[in-house]
């Protein structure tokens, strides 16, 4: 088995990495049947779009904080535990943000799409689904599209719900809802495309953000699933991610 290594920026991880290429050798990506990340959740997302266009399966061990899209860490028979391990295909949301140009600006975002404002004020927004004003005007912080493989990060925090793998599902969530006050989000079908226009871009500017990507001062924003694009994550099975996903739903 060619495993590729990626190490995150910190002490722990680059030490982990040494001790595994001792191990297992080193190979580049290009040449490799599987890659394994070893830091937290941001370095597995980093690792997710730096090497989407080789498609492999990515195993990724956790030597970060919360480590949720990662196996737990260890050498000792890692090639076996990479041979057992349950595979996860998660599709990413796709973002067209439009500046007041005209300019577009395309992103991915795996967690979710997030748009915020980026002054004192608060964001007016208008939200529509395939093309239908649901929401003729939203007073906001800001509003997210989140994945199931996202629902648990940001959207969780934002109150939006947990989502199962295969539900189909995608989360619509407000970041603190100003008007109308009692509205709390919404759960679309996977094959929803949303479109978010900005009532009043130049007062109350907001920025979009798909994962690692920033584009500010935007008019409007459409998003959706992107089934051109699969990324395979791979689990152990007595750790898999739908089971983790499931007990989140639980934790008081």
């Amino acid at each position: 088995m060619r495993i590729a290594f990626r190490a995150a920026p910190t002490v722990e991880a680059r030490r982990a990495l040494v001790t595994l290429q001792h191990r297992f050798g080193s190979i580049e990506p290009d040449e490799a049947d599987v890659i394994v990340p070893l830091g937290g959740d941001g370095f597995m997302l980093e690792t997710l779009h730096a090497h989407l266009a080789l498609a492999l399966p990515i195993y990724g061990m956790n030597l970060g904080t919360v480590g949720f899209l990662l196996n737990a860490y260890g050498v000792e028979g890692l090639e076996e535990r990479i041979g057992r391990a349950q595979r996860v295909q998660l599709y990413p949301l796709r973002m067209q943000a439009r500046l007041g140009d005209g300019e577009l600006v395309e992103a991915i975002g795996i967690n979710e799409v997030s748009i915020y404002r980026e002054t004192r004020q608060a964001a007016r927004l208008r939200i529509a689904i395939d093309g239908v004003a649901r929401l003729p005007e939203l007073i906001c912080d800001g509003v997210l599209v989140a994945t199931p493989a996202g629902s648990t990060a940001y959207n969780l925090s934002a109150h939006g719900p947990i989502i199962p793998l295969g539900a189909n599902l995608l989360a619509l969530t407000p970041i603190s809802p100003f008007r109308p006050r009692r509205w709390r989000g919404a759960l679309l079908p996977s094959q929803s495309r949303f479109r978010i226009d900005t009532l009043d871009p130049k007062k109350r500017p907001v920025s979009a953000v798909a994962d690692f990507t920033e584009v500010r001062d935007i008019v409007s924003v459409e998003i959706w699933e992107d089934r051109s694009l699969a990324f395979h994550l791979l689990f152990d099975p007595e750790h898999n991610l739908e089971e983790r996903i499931l007990k989140e739903q639980f934790i008081p």
